[in-house]
């Protein structure tokens, strides 16, 4: 499954997420596949596509993080997924 996670996070919480980014590049753990990441320019917000088998798997990601950040997680369909959706 792909999943697009939007994240956002307050000013009061930018220099903590700043530092853990840079210490840990908030790489994903086993079972997560990053396809890419994007972020505001002006740094308080983005969003992630990722692979996962499970929302299970993006939720423990999410959750080394859910002390700074707010999320929204959407699981996505491909054109070819979707063709099958509407026949």
């Amino acid at each position: 499954m792909i999943f697009h996670v939007t994240y956002e996070y307050g000013p009061e919480d930018r220099d903590d997420a700043q530092a853990r980014f840079k210490a840990t590049g908030a790489l994903p753990p086993d079972g997560v596949r990053m396809l890419g990441r994007w972020h505001s320019a002006e740094g308080h917000a983005g969003y992630t596509v990722a692979e996962a088998d499970s929302a299970t798997a993006i939720a423990k990601w999410i959750q080394q993080w859910s002390d700074l950040l707010s999320f929204e997680i959407v699981p996505v369909l491909s054109d070819e997924e979707m063709d099958e959706v509407i026949g």
